[in-house]
């Protein structure tokens, strides 16, 4: 498995719709970070996005894993491999 860094920005979505989601994308995240497949997320100062470390085989797993999370339609998301030690 290959990790990768994105760089994800929240588009076009109000705050109205962005907290009638918020809890079905918590809990989906939670359950992404105990599977393994999200590693570590960073919270964005202007809470615009996040920066987050996923595992995956390659990108378009990425996407798809990342697919079920309520805030993925909004996502802008800018994905670079990282270098394993």
């Amino acid at each position: 498995m290959k990790r990768f860094m994105l760089n994800i920005l929240l588009e076009g979505l109000d705050t109205e719709t962005r907290m009638a989601l918020l809890p079905k994308e918590q809990a989906l995240v939670k359950e992404l970070e105990e599977n393994g497949t999200i590693v570590d997320t960073f919270i964005k100062l202007d809470m615009s996005g996040i920066f987050m470390v996923v595992v995956g085989n390659d990108i378009e797993e990425v996407h798809s894993k990342l697919s079920i999370l309520p805030y993925y339609p909004y996502m802008k998301i800018e994905i670079i491999q990282l270098r394993m030690p």
